[in-house]
């Protein structure tokens, strides 16, 4: 009796291991990454002609914390490079999520246990990212520079201004393919350890934002307990980034540390995705203070497709939120950022994209405000605040 009660327990744990590593990150990645799907046959020939010919370029997207190939087209989630083939997305910026605690929110996220652990294990990735923050920011790359390596040259990764001077170049010669910039969402990744930055940019990483849900070493995040301003820390790691010409992020950062940062840093800054209070009165959208201190130092404003920030899926909502930005901080500092893949409920996917080119053109924007907004306002950024070169 005691031997055949071994046996089934051992097969419920091995079925369970089997469940977990094989099974269970692809289950989560379905229920967290809902996209909806739009008619993209209501839009006009004449507008799918302008959508061709205008570069576009999103902010932030979390495609690289799931069980995916990002060179497989897939039928569920939101981004691959396929899908942003198709869609007209020339650069994409890649987020690399480090950390997410279980029951985080808006308002009040305490740093409690981590649920992105249980994914990275689902993943199969390396044991040395189980317990490791700044080891899953190194392996988020890693997934990035294979694709890129087996891509065929459909994918590039971007680290320089100089290499995206060329990469557009080559774009017109050579047809589409995708600019990848990998950024890092929650400078919790360091560990305290302001050297783990040069192992940051040594794998790739140009933007870093310095929080996420949770208040963290650096300072408070808008869905933080304390949501208080920069640390002493912080204030070391935002000189240092300046030395190195990183993009500094500031989503989810609370007011405090917006100012705090605004006053310290030396280079304008990107809030990769967001809404706006003006449209959804919710702590994780920037109040219209916020946008202007931001703009006023010639930062740029990237603008989210899930419903949480805008309010619905009605895409109506996410150009509401755009022109409630730039009627704040004028055309040359909104952009998009859609939080593709970021555990997010999103009505069209890469894909679709056109659908919202269409939008802002029926909502009054011109033909020039739009190619801004889509693309142009992104590159014009990145091209003056990347470093210079590699090295």
């Amino acid at each position: 009796m005691v031997k055949k009660t071994g046996i089934f327990l051992g097969s419920l744990l091995l079925a369970g291991a089997i469940y977990i590593f094989f099974f269970a990150g692809h289950v989560a990645d379905l229920d967290r990454n809902i996209h909806e799907g739009i008619d993209v046959s209501q839009v006009s020939p004449e507008v799918l002609q302008f959508h061709k010919q205008i570069y576009l370029a999103d902010l932030h997207a979390d495609n690289l914390l799931w069980d995916r190939d990002p060179l497989t087209r897939l039928d569920h989630g939101h981004v691959d490079i396929p899908r942003l083939i198709e869609g007209n997305i020339c650069i994409q910026v890649f987020d690399a999520v480090i950390k997410m605690p279980a029951g985080h929110n808006y308002y009040q996220t305490k740093d409690t246990w981590d649920q992105v652990t249980l994914l990275v294990m689902a993943n199969r990735w390396p044991i040395r990212t189980w317990f490791s923050l700044s080891e899953r920011a190194l392996h988020q790359s890693e997934i990035l520079h294979r694709a890129e390596a087996a891509s065929g040259g459909k994918l590039e990764i971007i680290c320089s201004s100089t290499q995206l001077g060329e990469f557009l170049k080559e774009l017109e010669a050579d047809g589409p393919k995708v600019g990848g910039i990998l950024s890092i969402e929650g400078l919790h990744a360091l560990e305290g350890d302001i050297g783990n930055l040069q192992r940051f940019y040594d794998a790739g990483y140009r933007i870093m934002g310095l929080t996420h849900f949770f208040d963290n070493e650096l300072g408070g995040s808008s869905g933080g307990v304390n949501k208080g301003g920069i640390t002493e820390f912080g204030r070391q790691v935002v000189q240092e980034m300046d030395k190195m010409s990183l993009i500094i992020d500031l989503a989810h950062a609370s007011p405090k540390l917006i100012v705090d940062v605004l006053e310290l840093t030396e280079r304008p800054v990107v809030v990769s995705h967001t809404g706006v209070q003006g449209t959804v009165d919710i702590p994780r959208n920037l109040s219209d203070g916020g946008l202007k201190e931001i703009a006023g130092k010639g930062g740029l404003i990237g603008i989210g497709f899930w419903d949480d920030v805008v309010g619905d899926l009605r895409i109506e909502s996410i150009v509401t939120a755009i022109q409630h930005a730039v009627s704040i901080t004028g055309i040359d500092h909104v952009a998009l950022g859609s939080d593709f893949d970021g555990a997010t409920h999103i009505l069209f996917d890469a894909s679709e994209i056109v659908v919202l080119t269409d939008a802002l053109l029926k909502a009054g924007f011109t033909k020039g405000e739009v190619a801004k907004i889509m693309g142009g306002n992104q590159i014009r950024f990145l091209m003056e605040n990347l470093p210079l070169d590699n090295d």
